[in-house]
Formats: structure tokens, C-alpha cells, sequence
């Protein structure tokens, strides 16, 4: 099987390496010329929980050659526009997408490779990029999980390909509700990593202060009101029924909070890609996530004040109107719970 890894940030460059040392036909593919320099002179290096080297084989997608089987999609979806097209002729009839990217990417990914190749899924784990062809794992290896499914839901032959090749870089789960586990995966990011990169801090900061906590726990209500609103049945995330979520809110912000902090736990040492896009002077994934959220809200017309603050503060900061500073945390109203109720 050939397979092609697309897009050498954070957590291509952790999957890219395990799919390798796994003995499978892998190239790494980035447009950034850097980091395929790296990964060729001096392998992948994985630090922090996960210690390896390991030698790759990389490429510009001008250097890419023939069909793949399988193309695991990682590229921020800011470069959408520029990616897929590259990739779309290395696609045959036979051939699968899966994007692993943040947000709820399938759709846009189909509308330029076609339903019939597109599958989707949502990583479980986290890392930190160091520089060109490093990554540091923030998340306990055992933990190095994904949920992936096609988007009818259907249990198929490839998508259990698929399956046995992450399965390689840790451990994946089939679901019959990818959007499901996408809205699972959204109600993180749009919370604890949205809040980290409105604030520039990392999630032990985060958690170490009420308000920022109850900014990410209102946000997580919006978002769990806006999946019941577009009928979507959200997945329990971390063996919590996103429901209890809006129950804890009514009867005890304090409880609510330590359970949080229980969930979330291993985010204390993380940073959001989002932030150490905007670290970089990159631009950020904020209309994907944060800014997807606002736009569904909307659309179903639920409110999502504190998720639409935090949008504009990243996009402020994208912006170079202000700046990573933990104090955006005093531009945050937050509404009384009842609000939502």
C-alpha cells in the first residue's frame, strides 16, 4: 500500500514517523521546503513522552509520483485552497483522503476530491511543534488515540484499512457518527484551545483560573446547544455525555469546574495549535474552529456570546491589533448560566 502523509506540522510529523517505523510505504509531504530538508538529513525526531528518530523519506508535493492508495490528510485547513488541489491528481478511482485536520473539515475536503474518496476523523492526542521535522508529545502515548468513519457512517473494507494503518501510530476506534465525534472533538477546541489562544497561555494557566475556566465551560455550553439545535448527537467525550455538561451548569459551576480539570488534565502542558500558529506569526485556524462555531450558531440561531469574543479577540490578534496577553481575559463578559436556560 502506498501512502502519503500530507501536511508535517505538530502531529504529521508523530504520524508520519510511527506509519514509517511501522515497516509501511510512506512519504511525508509539506510545502515547506525546511522541513523536508530536515526530515531527510536527520529523520523525524519525536521528543517528550515519546522518545524517536526515525528515518523518513519526504518530498514537496511537486516531488509527489503516481496514485496513493491513501493519503492522510494533515495540512491546516488554511492552506486548503493551495493543498488539495496538489494532491487531488494522486487520487485514483480507488484511492482515500482521511483528514485528521481540527474542525469539522469533510465537506470542504469532498468539494475538491469528491464525497466517494473523502473519510474523516478526529486525533485524540496532542503535540508541539519544535522546529523542522521535531515534535514534542504533550499526550501519554497510551493515549494516542483516533476516532475515524466514513461520512454515510457505513462500516466498509477501506475505512478497516484505515484503521490498521493508524493503528500503527496508536490506537483507532471506527464510528458510524463521524459528525458526532467531530462536534465531540469541536467542544475542546473551541473551548479549552480557543481560550488558550484568546489568553497566549497554556492550559494549566487555563485551568488554574475560575474565569478562564467558566469562559471555556460557556463555551462548551453554546457549542452543546448549537449541535442539539442542527440535530447532531454529540459522542461522549472522555466517558461524559456532552448533555450533562448543560445539567452541571445549572446546578453547580464549582463541581463543574474540578470535573473539567479532571477531563482535561493532561491540556495543563499543552499549547492550542492555534496559539503556536499565532507564536510563529502564522496565521491560525481560528475561522475553522472558533469562527465555524459563531457561523453554525448563527445559522441555527442560538446564542454564543462568549464564543463570539474569543473569535474576534484570535482574530484581533491574527490581526496584529492586539496582542497575546493573558489580560484578553478582562475583555471577556461572561452572561449569568441562566442566560442559556
Amino acid at each position: 500500500m502506498k501512502i502519503a502523509v500530507v501536511g508535517i506540522g505538530s502531529l504529521g510529523t508523530v504520524v508520519g514517523a510511527l506509519l514509517t517505523r511501522g515497516g509501511l510505504d510512506v512519504v511525508m509531504v509539506d510545502a515547506n521546503e525546511e522541513i523536508v530538508r530536515a526530515l531527510n538529513n536527520e529523520g523525524a525526531r519525536l521528543e517528550g513522552n515519546l522518545g524517536l528518530v526515525q528515518p523518513v523519506r519526504a518530498v514537496t508535493p511537486d516531488g509527489m509520483e503516481g496514485e496513493y492508495d491513501l493519503v492522510v490528510y494533515l495540512v491546516k485547513s488554511t492552506y486548503d485552497e493551495q493543498a488539495l488541489p496538489r494532491v487531488a491528481p494522486h487520487l485514483g478511482e480507488k484511492s482515500a483522503l482521511i483528514t485528521l485536520q481540527n474542525g469539522v473539515p469533510e465537506e470542504k475536503v469532498a468539494s475538491f476530491i469528491g464525497r466517494e474518496r473523502t473519510l474523516g476523523g478526529a486525533v485524540l492526542w496532542s503535540a508541539e511543534r519544535l522546529s523542522p521535522g521535531v515534535s514534542r508529545m504533550t499526550s501519554d502515548p497510551d493515549q494516542m488515540g483516533y476516532e475515524i468513519g466514513e461520512l454515510d457512517g457505513k462500516m466498509t473494507g477501506r475505512i478497516e484499512m484505515v484503521k490498521d494503518v493508524l493503528d500503527n501510530a496508536g490506537s483507532a476506534t471506527i464510528t458510524g457518527n463521524l459528525a458526532g465525534v467531530r462536534w465531540t472533538k469541536l467542544l475542546f477546541n473551541v473551548g479549552a484551545s480557543g481560550i488558550s489562544t484568546a489568553l497566549g497561555a497554556s492550559g494549566g494557566r487555563i485551568m488554574d483560573d475560575d474565569k478562564a475556566t467558566d469562559a471555556v465551560i460557556f463555551i462548551m455550553i453554546e457549542t452543546v446547544l448549537t449541535a442539539r439545535a442542527l440535530g447532531i448527537s454529540m459522542e461522549p467525550m472522555r466517558g461524559v455525555d456532552p448533555g450533562v455538561i448543560l445539567d452541571l451548569a445549572r446546578q453547580d459551576m464549582g463541581n463543574f469546574r474540578n470535573l473539567l480539570r479532571g477531563l482535561i488534565g493532561d491540556f495543563r502542558d499543552a499549547k492550542a495549535s492555534m496559539l503556536q500558529d499565532l507564536e510563529k506569526g502564522l496565521p491560525c485556524e481560528v475561522d475553522s474552529i472558533n469562527g465555524y462555531l459563531s457561523a453554525m450558531a448563527a445559522k441555527v440561531g442560538v446564542a454564543a456570546p462568549v464564543n463570539d469574543q474569543v473569535t474576534q479577540i484570535i482574530r484581533d490578534i491574527q490581526d496584529e491589533r492586539r496582542a497575546l496577553d493573558f489580560n484578553n481575559l478582562d475583555l471577556i463578559e461572561l452572561p449569568p448560566v441562566s442566560a442559556y436556560f
